[in-house]
């Protein structure tokens, strides 16, 4: 059974499970900001990072199947006066053997509902585009607006093209 948990504060038992979803979905070639090989220190420094954005706008959800990590997202609330009507998804993740379970669509309720609560009534996010991504974003509701060439680097450092998504957001039941 998925559980699910909202981070708000340092987690040092959750941090080696953490390390291994964002190695694994780096090794995995998704885009997420690093390239391959991704060493141990730097996914522990990005979730050191992660942890102390806590304080400061951004929010954290993880997925567990009994004590072992198999996803995490991240919201960002816009904090600029003419923007605190938004958010922004951020660095969705399913360990590689748990895609397909409905992980991601866990994740994405819960960080969606919780902007809802939070007043935030438009939702965006990027992702790679033609990545697995598009697919569950589509899926979930969100609307595509367009597209970047040669936004980021994948994993492998292949220039790849970035499209961006929006949703309004809605309580979930």
């Amino acid at each position: 059974m998925i559980t699910l948990t909202a981070i708000r504060s340092t987690d040092q038992p959750l941090l080696t499970g953490l390390c291994q979803l964002l190695s694994d979905a780096v090794h995995g070639g998704a885009s997420l900001g690093f390239l391959a090989p991704l060493s141990p220190e730097d996914a522990r420094q990005y979730w050191e990072h992660v942890y102390l954005s806590l304080d400061d706008g951004l929010y954290l959800w993880v997925a567990k199947e009994q004590d072992k990590v198999v996803g995490s997202v991240q919201l960002s609330i816009c904090t600029k006066q003419n923007g605190s009507h938004r958010a922004e998804i951020q660095k969705l993740f399913v360990l590689s053997e748990h895609r397909g379970q409905g992980v991601s669509s866990l994740l994405m309720k819960a960080a969606e509902s919780f902007a809802h609560q939070l007043g935030r009534s438009l939702l965006v996010l990027d992702t790679e585009a033609g990545s697995l991504a598009e697919t569950i974003y589509r899926h979930l509701g969100w609307q595509r607006v367009g597209e970047i060439p040669d936004y980021a680097a994948s994993p492998d450092g292949t220039l790849r093209p970035t499209v961006y998504y929006y949703k309004f957001s809605t309580a979930h039941d």
